[in-house]
């Protein structure tokens, strides 16, 4: 592991939502602690309702905890940070720009010339395996297309730190595979730090170097699983070691699901 600062780390969060018609306030996650260090992937599981996607949140600075803090590099988060990417479930590309048009939005905000922009767009659609369809619009592309575009997108911006929010789950089978392929490689060539929340247990396994197993809410850290295992910019080829299978069959012990 790198020996500078953590690429993200979350100290004692806790998060409430108020009450709004129940008789007390909804504590969604309590007391969760993490580090993820530089050029590491970290995987979030856990039942539905138990705080992964509202640790991302904060993590995004989209909202503060409600008590504890989230660091980036040691800084605190409080705000959008701009090396800190979202990536939802749903592409959300918008309608009525291009495919380049689409990747030039974050480099837009930042005030980055339009020839300059044009320029990183291009790239990183090359990168994502969308040349030739920069000026197609998105529904003229398929589901797994769209969240290439959407990937290109979050990576146009250059971040550091990438927070995904099961963003292959609204794809078929294979595109997923490739999907994830495509993420490995470049997670690793550019030296990103990932925290990934998924419902797929194998996904969990071939994507990452650790699995956090969450509580039902309020989501607390049950377990930390260390995946000793080569090839997490292959996942295709980390997918067919037999290694693996006993990793699944932990997390579904730890999830409940095989009982």
């Amino acid at each position: 592991m790198s020996s500078q600062a953590p690429a993200l780390e979350f100290r004692n969060v806790t998060h409430h939502f108020p009450a709004q018609g129940r008789s007390e306030r909804l504590t969604v996650v309590r007391n969760v602690s993490l580090v993820i260090p530089d050029n590491e992937v970290v995987s979030l599981i856990g039942p539905s309702g138990c705080g992964k996607s509202t640790l991302l949140n904060m993590g995004a600075g989209l909202f503060r905890p409600s008590e504890g803090e989230v660091l980036f590099q040691k800084q605190p988060v409080r705000k959008p940070h701009p090396q800190i990417a979202f990536m939802l479930q749903k592409d959300l590309l918008m309608p009525w720009r291009t495919i380049v048009g689409n990747a030039e939005y974050g480099l837009e905000l930042r005030g980055v010339p339009a020839a300059e922009r044009r320029k990183q767009a291009l790239d990183v659609l090359r990168r994502c395996h969308l040349a030739g369809f920069e000026n197609h619009y998105p529904h003229q592309l398929s589901g797994g297309m769209r969240q290439r575009a959407a990937l290109a997108r979050t990576l146009a911006v250059s971040p550091k730190v990438l927070l995904l929010d099961e963003p292959f789950s609204a794809v078929d089978a294979q595109t997923k595979m490739r999907l994830q392929q495509d993420l490995a490689e470049m997670l690793v060539d550019e030296q990103k730090t990932a925290l990934f929340i998924t419902h797929d247990l194998t996904e969990a396994v071939i994507l990452t170097d650790r699995i956090l197993v969450m509580s039902d809410r309020p989501g607390t850290i049950l377990e930390e699983i260390v995946v000793d295992l080569p090839f997490r910019n292959n996942p295709l080829k980390r997918r067919q070691l037999d290694a693996v299978n006993p990793y699944v069959r932990r997390l579904m012990n730890l999830l409940q699901i095989a009982n």
